[in-house]
């Protein structure tokens, strides 16, 4: 079995989108898109220039004011059809997240699902835009607080989710009336931007409020955060690229908002209470969905010692079966990693690893670009394998002494997005979870959870900010207090 290419459907342009036209993008680069699994050239897309950038953003900032003014009805209208075109356009959607993204069959209709329930959460910001009438300590005086949408969002999506990561601010800020110019990954610059720009298009959205502009991170990436006309900067990525983008949107001439969703380090923990065997089943979904390429997925297995050599049995055997290769087949669980530099750098991580000490209880193999799972224990907190996102299909796993310990080993970390626990007691498991540095713990469930009314987001090194729902309200909106005098006022000169 072969994936497809979708490509050959025509439904979504070669193209960049900018101001409301398909053209050609004026960066001297092209850029061939992959097939991750296959190596197959779905299509070439000539890159984004800087002019190409800054046309986006000035018809942004053109058309952001009449969006605004567009009644909320209308704006409901338009993210309505737009969840409706990606429930009718499902099937191709999942094909274009199978051959260009390596998405599996279970992980491709988890991001269809999430980007359409985003979608819909959105439709219905335009009318839970709230301001405030506010007593006045002073005579004759009203205090109003307003509610408005910032202006121009920049968003800069990552390769791994890139549906539903871009779809998850880009939809919010349209809901709310700002405009929005889109950066997708260069691994994804389809089913991160450009199957957005048509799905919007297609709905009705006027021309220039949403652009995409696909383009070398080396060309384009600093002006994308610089440039003057967006008011806040949404970035999903790595911590140290975030961090970056950070410092960029603070050194240009006027300040500019920041909302980053950053790398984790999530720690899964079993306390010697807990039920071995649904443990063992929400580790392995919560390690390997989308070969561990997520954000939220476990990084560190934490074991307390009575139940450590029973989950290593179970898990290793579970994971030893694990089908692997052909994202299209509906039957994979293990796919292809993104790309060939991202698979070295796993490579890498087993490499020294094993330099390390770590014990390698079940060692995967390499077929092209699918690197089926490892497992190592004995890991300790000093190893490679606990410091780092691994962001891959290798499970290191690391030994508690009891539950005081284990949760120690969950925070010693810099990051802070994730984590789980599982215990036989909920409100003991309650108790501990309100103990982890995460911005968002979960009892007896895996940490890949993401829904669209509940607060998304990190502590630590693992971003700023929060999305969904009314966070995304607060996010992507700002106040401005207006007071009215009533009465003349009596001055003291």
């Amino acid at each position: 079995m072969t994936t497809p290419n979708p490509a050959a459907s025509g439904w979504i342009p070669a193209k960049q989108f900018i101001a409301g036209q398909w053209s050609e993008g004026r960066s001297s680069k092209t850029m061939p898109d992959t097939n991750p699994y296959t190596g197959e050239e779905l299509l070439s897309l000539r890159l984004a220039s800087i002019e190409d950038l800054n046309d986006a953003y000035e018809s942004a900032r053109d058309a952001q004011p009449r969006w605004a003014a567009t009644p909320p009805a209308e704006r409901r209208r338009i993210l309505e059809r737009a969840s409706d075109i990606l429930t009718e356009r499902r099937d191709e959607i999942a094909a274009w997240l199978a051959a260009e993204s390596g998405s599996t069959a279970v992980k491709a209709a988890i991001e269809i699902d999430s980007a359409i329930a985003i979608t819909r959460e959105s439709a219905s910001f335009p009318h839970r835009v709230h301001g405030q009438i506010l007593d006045s300590d002073i005579p004759g005086k009203e205090d109003r607080v307003y509610r408005g949408p910032l202006g121009v969002v920049g968003v800069i999506s990552p390769w791994n989710f890139p549906l539903h990561l871009s779809q998850r601010s880009v939809a919010p800020a349209l809901a709310l009336g700002n405009a929005v110019v889109l950066k997708p990954a260069s691994d994804t610059p389809v089913t991160g931007g450009l199957l957005i720009a048509k799905v919007f298009e297609e709905a009705g959205l006027p021309a220039g409020v949403l652009s995409v502009v696909a383009g070398a991170g080396s060309e384009i990436g600093n002006a994308f955060v610089e440039h003057p006309v967006p008011s806040l900067i949404s970035f999903t990525g790595s911590t140290a690229v975030g961090k970056n983008v950070g410092a960029l949107a603070a050194s240009g001439e006027h300040l500019k908002h920041t909302a980053l969703e950053l790398g984790g380090n999530g720690p899964f923990v079993l306390l010697a209470d807990a039920d071995v065997d649904q443990a063992v089943r929400a580790a392995v979904m919560g390690k390997f969905l989308h070969q561990g390429q997520i954000c939220m997925a476990i990084n560190r297995i934490i074991l307390e010692d009575p139940v450590h050599d029973q989950f290593v049995e179970k898990f290793t055997e579970h994971v030893r079966g694990l089908p692997a290769g052909d994202p299209s087949d509906p039957t994979t669980v293990i796919g292809p990693i993104i790309n060939a530099k991202q698979l070295e750098g796993l490579e890498e991580k087993i490499r020294t690893a094993k330099e390390e000490g770590a014990e390698a209880v079940l060692e995967g193999s390499t077929d092209g670009q699918v690197l089926t799972p490892w497992i190592f224990t004995g890991v300790s907190q000093d190893m490679e394998l606990a410091r780092e996102e691994i962001f891959g299909p290798i499970a290191g796993i690391q030994r508690a002494r009891d539950a005081a310990h284990a949760l120690e080993l969950a925070n010693a970390t810099p990051q802070g997005l994730s984590g789980a626990v599982f215990t036989g007691s909920a409100e003991g498991g309650l108790q501990f979870a309100r103990k982890l540095q995460v911005g968002m713990a979960h009892v007896n469930d895996m940490p890949v959870h993401d829904e669209v009314h509940v607060a998304f987001g990190g502590v630590k090194n693992s971003g700023l900010g929060r999305f969904n729902g009314e966070w995304a309200i607060d996010e992507f909106t700002q106040d401005q207090t207006v007071t009215l005098q009533h009465e003349p006022r009596q001055y003291p000169f």
